[in-house]
């Protein structure tokens, strides 16, 4: 019989402000990632990635389980994003950096 562990129930808020989006695949880290009660680390969806400066490259599209180190995640770096739904703001060296995302 397989293992399955139930990690409860997952809520992610849309911040997405158009149906038209590009996403591509990057490694996501989980460098300074706190882990939660039940010892999971998760980058949460809308974090600026891969840093909130003007290395910035996208927007992660959802959340990412980095508890057994770096995992695949998509990162949205074309369309249009609702600011204020985001889990941080992005500064404006993230901004600049992130020329196809437009923010709303």
């Amino acid at each position: 019989m397989p293992y399955v562990k139930d990690y409860g129930k997952v809520e992610q808020i849309n911040f997405l402000a158009s149906a038209k989006f590009i996403n591509f695949t990057y490694q996501v880290s989980g460098d300074g990632v706190v882990a939660n009660a039940e010892g999971i680390k998760v980058v949460p969806a809308g974090t600026v990635y891969p840093a909130n400066d003007e290395t910035a490259i996208g927007i992660l599209f959802n959340d990412v389980d980095v508890t057994q180190g770096p995992q695949p995640g998509a990162v949205l770096v074309e369309g249009y994003v609702l600011e204020e739904r985001l889990p941080q703001a992005p500064t404006e060296e993230a901004k600049e950096a992130m020329k196809e995302v437009k923010f709303r």
